[in-house]
C-alpha cells in the first residue's frame, strides 16, 4: 500500500462509534475504502471475535495494537486479511429454494427460449463467497442434460475476498458444508469424496470461473449477462453506494437479462435503470416489463 493506512479511512455512517475507539475507525474506514461496507455501531460488536484470528497470527495482543500496525507502512497482507476476516461470507447450496426453483422453472425456459440461435448463457454470481451458489446453478443445467445439450453455459463467480474466491476455485467442501442445502442423493451424484473433504465434479466446474472482483469497479463483461445474482451482497452499502452497485449491475445485464437480489432487498430509491417483476426475485430493465409477461410464482411480499 503506498500510503499509511490511516489516511484511507472514511468517515462512518449510521450510529456513531465511540470516538475514543481510534483503532476501530481504522478497521473500519478499512473496510469501507476496500469494499464500500459500513461498519456501523449495530456491527461493531462482532470484530472482535471476527479479528481474533488474525491477531492470533500476527502475534497481536489487542484490536489497539492492530490499529497501531495497521498505521505503519507496508501492511497491505495484513489490511487485507482484516478486510476478509470482517466480511459476511455466510452461504450454502440451493439458499432460498423458491428462488432457485423459479429460476429453473421461469427464469431460464425464457432465457433459452430467447437464446436459441446463441446457445449460450451467461451468469454472474456476485458475491460468491466459496461458490455455493454458482455450483448450485450449474447443478442445474447438469441436471437436465437433454435440455442444455450443445449449449455453452458460462457461470462466473466473483467476490471481494480473494481467500474466498480461491476456495470457490479449489471447489472442495467440509461433508458439513455439502449437507447445508443437499441431500444425501445429490451429495454423491455431484461430488467426489477426495481426502480434503468432498469436491464439486468435473461436469461443475467445467461450467464456472471465479474471479476477485469489486462489486463497485467496472463490470466484467457489460451488457453481456443474461442472469445475474446478487443476493445479500448490497444490505451492508449506505443509499450512494447501493445506488453506485445497481448502475454497474445495470450495465453489466443484457438488454433482456434478469438480475436476482435477495429476500427483502428491492431496487426502490436507489435505480430507475431495474424494476422488480411482480411476485418474484427478479428484476429487469424497464423495457423488458413493460413488453412481457410476468413471472407466475407468488414469492415476493
Amino acid at each position: 500500500m503506498s500510503r499509511n493506512i490511516a489516511e484511507n479511512r472514511a468517515p462512518v455512517r449510521g450510529a456513531p462509534l465511540d470516538p475514543n475507539e481510534l483503532a476501530l475507525g481504522i478497521v473500519a474506514g478499512l473496510l469501507e475504502t476496500r469494499t464500500g461496507q459500513r461498519l456501523t455501531a449495530d456491527r461493531a460488536w462482532r470484530v472482535a471475535g471476527a479479528l481474533s484470528g488474525v491477531l492470533r497470527a500476527n502475534g497481536l495482543a489487542s484490536i489497539d495494537a492492530l490499529g497501531e500496525r495497521l498505521k505503519q507502512q507496508g501492511q497491505t497482507a495484513l489490511a487485507q486479511q482484516v478486510v476478509e476476516a470482517l466480511l459476511n461470507n455466510e452461504t450454502s447450496f440451493f439458499r432460498d429454494r423458491a428462488l432457485f426453483e423459479q429460476i429453473s422453472e421461469q427464469v431460464l425456459p425464457r432465457l433459452q427460449q430467447a437464446r436459441t440461435r446463441q446457445r449460450k448463457l451467461s451468469i454472474w454470481s456476485a458475491g460468491c463467497s466459496t461458490g455455493q451458489e454458482a455450483y448450485s446453478l450449474a447443478m442445474l443445467f447438469a441436471g437436465e442434460r437433454e435440455r442444455w445439450r450443445g449449449w455453452k453455459i458460462e457461470i462466473l463467480g466473483t467476490d471481494v475476498s480473494a481467500s474466498m474466491v480461491a476456495a470457490a476455485a479449489e471447489a472442495t467442501y467440509s461433508q458439513f458444508q455439502v449437507q447445508r442445502g443437499l441431500g444425501a442423493a445429490q451429495m454423491v451424484e455431484w461430488f467426489e469424496e477426495v481426502p480434503t473433504g468432498w469436491r464439486a465434479r468435473p461436469e461443475l466446474r467445467r461450467m464456472t470461473r471465479f474471479e476477485t472482483r469489486n462489486l463497485l469497479e467496472d463490470p466484467p463483461a457489460p451488457g453481456s449477462f443474461d442472469l445475474i445474482l446478487c443476493r445479500n451482497v448490497l444490505l451492508y452499502f449506505d443509499a450512494e453506494t447501493r445506488r453506485s452497485a445497481f448502475s454497474r449491475l445495470a450495465e453489466a445485464l443484457a438488454p433482456d437479462g434478469w438480475l436476482m437480489l435477495g429476500l427483502g432487498e428491492t431496487t426502490n430509491g436507489f435505480t430507475d435503470q431495474l424494476v422488480a417483476e411482480r411476485n418474484s426475485w427478479a428484476f429487469r430493465h424497464p423495457e423488458e416489463i413493460r413488453s412481457s409477461l410476468p413471472l407466475t410464482t407468488s414469492i415476493r411480499a
